[in-house]
């Protein structure tokens, strides 16, 4: 393993604790959500704080960044729509009763979940509810979004209406359950039961009609996006589930019982499981063949993501990482103490990058089929090509 990092930057411009962190598609800014009720806009050329967006009345909950403009949602019950230049406020979205704990943005919708019970979608680019869906039982806490362009043939969309606009908002609650509604109509087109918890993630791959939840009652379920059918479950975990990844049909899920565990979701087995956490996973993002963590123990972790091998622990926070990001070999780590914590990965990227050309080599030399396991480093390694541009 390697020795312990130190950040090469902490910023500390918060007033209270980091609760999101957000990078803009193009990779140029970062936007920090604040205890404070305050957000804050840093570019990652230069580390420095370039925005403040003051506004909300109460803290902020969750955030997220566009190249031109800024959301951020709040325990004020609305939602604000910020400019990354002038730093102006644009719109405000009001209409929840309650908590706003999410938000998500796709074409021309803004989509919120809230404690009120209620997801609901706006104009972007006009302060207006377009549709409330409605039907939770209890609190709405995490969003994802499709088109059933991407998963139904023409034969199976049935009706009118929908045919018109073919968005979908998917819901998870802690009503237990995850519910897949029509954005035209606000009508509920499935309600997904089996989960006996509160529904903590969801992760969505259209191309192959699946939907992955997290849930607190230790399970990840697979469902089949289109009929509604449970798929798999995945049951070795020993407490809530936190937060999913998915990278090229393998599924990381990080838990309250302090451990990362690698799914090969075609077969549903469990491949590894990534332990050294002494709390929670809250929070994790692959790269480069890299497993990153964020914990409630207050450290970022970095594991060899085929082997398992801690390979560096990034001490320095005083509370939990909320939030990682990840962006030209830099890691930015966001905590409840207040901080944004920019770390240099390149280290570890490089012996990893060469790591995996051996092991390539290896494999090249060998005539024997590979197991299961093998066929997890391949993909690993293909990947990891993919995106160094090899």
């Amino acid at each position: 393993m390697g020795n312990s990092g130190s950040a090469v930057k902490v910023c500390a411009d918060h007033q209270g604790g980091i609760n999101w962190l957000s990078l803009s598609p193009d990779g140029q800014r970062l936007l920090t959500g604040s205890e404070d009720g305050t957000a804050r806009l840093w570019s990652t050329a230069d580390s420095q704080c370039h925005g403040h967006f003051q506004g909300h009345e109460s803290y902020i909950t969750f955030c997220h960044l566009e190249n031109e403009a800024a959301f951020t949602c709040s325990a004020d019950h609305t939602i604000r729509k910020w400019d990354v230049v002038t730093r102006q406020c644009l719109a405000i979205y009001r209409g929840h009763t309650s908590i706003v704990n999410r938000i998500l943005v796709a074409k021309d919708y803004l989509f919120s979940g809230s404690y009120d019970r209620t997801a609901r979608c706006w104009s972007v680019d006009k302060e207006k509810q377009i549709q409330e869906f409605r039907g939770h039982r209890n609190c709405v806490l995490t969003l994802a979004h499709y088109s059933s362009r991407d998963v139904l043939e023409e034969e199976e969309e049935e009706e009118e209406e929908e045919k018109v606009s073919r968005d979908l908002l998917v819901t998870g609650s802690t009503d237990c359950t995850v519910k897949v509604w029509w954005v035209s109509s606000g009508r509920c087109y499935q309600t997904l039961l089996g989960h006996t918890g509160a529904v903590l993630c969801l992760i969505l791959d259209a191309p192959n009609r699946e939907l992955f939840s997290g849930s607190t009652d230790y399970t990840i379920r697979t469902w089949n996006i289109v009929t509604g059918e449970q798929l798999k479950v995945f049951k070795e975990h020993q407490g809530s589930v936190i937060c999913l990844e998915l990278v090229n049909r393998h599924l990381y899920s990080g838990s309250a019982d302090r451990t990362v565990k690698c799914w090969f979701v075609d077969t549903g087995e469990r491949i590894q499981t990534y332990k050294a956490h002494k709390h929670s996973v809250s929070t994790l993002k692959y790269h480069a063949g890299i497993l990153f963590t964020g914990s409630g123990d207050a450290c970022a972790r970095a594991f060899n993501s085929r082997s398992g091998v801690l390979q560096k622990i990034f001490r320095g926070h005083k509370f939990i990482i909320n939030c990682i990001q990840i962006h030209n070999e830099l890691l930015y780590t966001a905590s409840h103490d207040g901080t944004l914590r920019i770390w240099d990965i390149r280290g570890i990227c490089k012996r990893n990058k060469r790591r995996l050309k051996k092991d390539r080599s290896v494999q090249g030399r060998s005539s024997q089929k590979g197991s299961l396991s093998r066929l997890f480093n391949n993909k690993v390694g293909c990947m990891v090509q993919q995106e160094n541009g090899e």
